[in-house]
């Protein structure tokens, strides 16, 4: 953890000494907004629209839509099933399968016989945009999406047991993807009414929530943080179902959301644009990459970070410089090493586009307390070419 920073406007305060300058910068940004309260600034941050991914900023009555983000309430799922660890080694082809055939990779995929969840009997007329969406969000229903989305299989090790697990390696299913096309439509929506609303702010424009449009979405990005949880719950269940297999244990937790919280006694609104909730004894999951580790954690309740942790690596390099830059060569090579059978993905989300997981752990020790770790084995993200949704 860095000196706190103290700049114009609201004190925010950095995890991790290697973050680049564009991210501080935008951290900074947003801190000097009138409405700002308190910021932190995750280890694995890094640029973003507005604030940056793996930015955390407390604001006085307001909720600002890039500082939730574009894939409202993307979250991870930890899945803990009851087959053998040893299915990875000798039933890949099984466990592939089931991956290819109950979700889907890609923009705007569907399914053409939507999963049923009862999130669809909600009531999506809270904003014109999600009653606008509601057919097309029932039809993606259990699709993943593209970017850094992903299904994976692979070993959870736990040493001291915990969970209600035993101690040793179990067979674990982690999923990662968020509110799809809806989500996004959102906050493109209500980002350009905040603009209208405030013009000269950008992607840091607000609505206060008393105000007619700050309370319509509301009402929206908590549909849709439900919404996502019903994409995750289907991903799962149907794949489990696939493999004639049970849950023994479940992890959720999401990001890129905004909660109203107590901070110094006073009720205000914390966004978390890529990073993960951390509060006193609240359990987590912080992915690493296709070939490296994510962590079981548990929240230490850090109030000088907003009770808040990374929400994985983070990215060392652009899209576009990992395309430039990168070869399918090396990266093979990478993943044979570590045992990693992968089934499609770009070259923008290899392992050498992310930081060291294992720094980002240690510069956030003061935030959790990892409990378990899970190593991929068996990935599948959208194939190469598809337009992210990060």
């Amino acid at each position: 953890m860095s000196e706190g920073e103290e700049r114009s406007g609201a004190p925010w305060r950095q995890w991790g000494t290697d973050l680049d300058a564009q991210s501080i910068a935008q951290m900074r940004e947003a801190c000097a907004l009138p409405v700002a309260v308190r910021g932190a600034l995750m280890p694995d941050a890094h640029v973003g629209y507005g604030l940056p991914i793996g930015g955390v900023l407390a604001t006085d009555g307001a909720v600002i839509p890039y500082a939730v983000g574009v894939d409202i309430a993307c979250r991870v799922m930890l899945s803990v099933l009851d087959l053998p660890v040893a299915w990875l080694r000798d039933r890949p082809e099984r466990l592939a399968h089931a991956i290819e055939q109950e979700t889907r990779f890609g923009v705007g995929v569907e399914f053409k016989h939507p999963r049923d969840h009862e999130v669809m009997e909600e009531d999506w007329s809270v904003s014109p945009v999600t009653q606008a969406n509601r057919d097309k969000a029932w039809r993606q229903l259990g699709t993943s999406g593209s970017g850094n989305h992903f299904v994976e299989f692979g070993v959870l090790t736990i040493e001291k047991g915990g969970f209600g697990l035993e101690p040793g390696e179990h067979l674990a299913l982690l999923s990662h993807s968020g509110s799809r096309g809806t989500g996004a439509a959102v906050c493109d929506y209500y980002s350009k009414a905040a603009q209208k609303k405030r013009p000269g702010h950008g992607r840091l424009a607000w609505l206060k929530l008393k105000e007619p449009e700050g309370h319509e979405y509301w009402a929206a990005m908590e549909l849709m943080g439900r919404y996502a949880s019903a994409n995750h719950a289907c991903i799962h269940r149907h794949l489990v179902a696939h493999l004639g297999a049970a849950v023994r244990w479940q992890l959720e937790n999401h990001h890129n959301f905004a909660w109203q919280e107590t901070y110094d006694g006073r009720e205000v609104v914390v966004h978390r644009k890529g990073a993960t909730p951390a509060g006193r004894d609240v359990l987590g999951f912080i992915p690493g990459s296709m070939a490296t580790p994510g962590f079981v954690v548990r929240g230490r309740g850090n109030a000088a970070a907003l009770d808040s942790a990374a929400h994985g690596a983070g990215r060392v390099m652009s899209r576009t410089q990992a395309k430039k830059s990168l070869d399918w060569k090396a990266a093979h090579r990478v993943l044979a090493e570590r045992g990693v059978r992968l089934l499609s993905a770009g070259l923008d989300e290899v392992p050498m586009v992310y930081k060291d997981i294992h720094a980002v752990m240690a510069a956030q020790a003061d935030l959790v307390e990892p409990l378990a770790r899970f190593d991929p084995k068996l990935v599948k993200m959208a194939p190469a070419g598809e337009r992210p949704e990060d």
